[in-house]
């Protein structure tokens, strides 16, 4: 891995992290993310900068950028483009809807219905999109990062679990420390626009590089069984209902990758695997209705990882 790409790396968490102040981890999860080919699920109450995260992350990159705000009455078509009839030529002409984009900030992503969330399946997983038989591909680098509120549960249609898996990672802002929140109230004061100010600090060409080298990052073969024995045990485990897939096998697998990346490390350690296992199964597990009643996903299951993480033990 050369100084340069590091550099780069390092250069696009510092230009998110001058407008999303104060959350260094939640950064880093969302480079991580990128740099493994993913897509991100940011969850958490209103107002903790999920959509402002989105917006600075594909500001720091010289990139193309959509945003849609979902609502119930959206549909499909909204989403992936549309075909019409074209008088003029007398053929059918494909208008392309926002997800022809690289950053696709799928805003309060629970609040349309599934036949609409479904409109982004073939997007997240095959990077294309097929309307009426024909296929179109979309643009690389391309990333849905997708926000939602968990504690309103009015007019919202929960993601299922295929939709779920789609994402890389989940991951919550939480709240700023009191330091970090003085300082944004200080810049609220004095009419500084970070976001506004910023330039991109790398390509679309950069990031496919990023890519590229994030998947030569090497992974000894004890650090694949630890990865199997904590996935082993999320299927065994006699409080969870739904253990991990193959999918989020490999979904840890890259993320630990790119994470070792973002720390200038051209191997993956157990501790990456350790910090990724919240975000990346959290949202792939169910707890079954004898450890939560009527079961649960994700959130509700982090105890249960944390417990797994403790007993199967760390090679050396």
């Amino acid at each position: 891995m050369t100084t340069d790409l590091v550099g780069r790396v390092a250069a696009l968490e510092a230009s998110v992290e001058s407008v999303i102040r104060g959350k260094p981890e939640a950064v880093r999860l969302a480079v991580t993310c990128l740099l493994a080919r993913g897509h991100l699920l940011i969850e958490d109450v209103p107002g903790v900068g999920k959509t402002t995260l989105a917006h600075t992350l594909a500001r720091s990159l010289d990139s193309q950028f959509q945003r849609i705000q979902f609502t119930s009455d959206m549909l499909p078509s909204d989403v992936v483009g549309v075909t019409i009839f074209n008088s003029k030529r007398e053929d059918f002409e494909f208008k392309p809807g926002p997800v022809f984009t690289n950053f696709l900030l799928a805003d309060e992503i629970n609040r349309t219905t599934p036949k609409t969330q479904s409109a982004l399946l073939e997007a997240m997983n095959e990077r294309q999109v097929t309307i009426e038989g024909r296929s179109y591909e979309l643009p690389d680098p391309f990333m849905v990062i997708a926000t939602q509120n968990p504690v309103e549960y009015h007019g919202t249609y929960p993601l299922p679990e295929s939709q779920l898996d789609r994402f890389l990672l989940r991951i919550e802002m939480g709240y700023p420390d009191a330091t970090s929140e003085r300082e944004i109230l200080r810049n609220q004061r004095h009419g500084v626009d970070h976001q506004g100010r910023m330039t991109p600090v790398a390509s679309g060409a950069d990031v496919i590089e990023m890519q590229q080298q994030a998947e030569q990052v090497r992974v000894e073969e004890t650090v694949v069984d630890y990865l199997m024995a904590i996935v082993e045990r999320t299927r065994t485990h006699e409080h969870l209902a739904l253990g991990v897939s193959p999918r989020g096998s490999m979904a840890l697998y890259r993320a630990a990758q790119a994470l070792a990346m973002t720390e200038g490390l051209t191997f993956v350690t157990p501790d990456h695997i350790k910090r990724l296992v919240l975000p990346v199964f959290g949202h792939r597990v169910m707890a079954n209705g004898r450890h939560t009643p009527g079961g649960g996903l994700a959130w509700r299951c982090a105890p249960i990882l944390e417990e797994i993480l403790h007993s199967v033990p760390v090679p050396i």
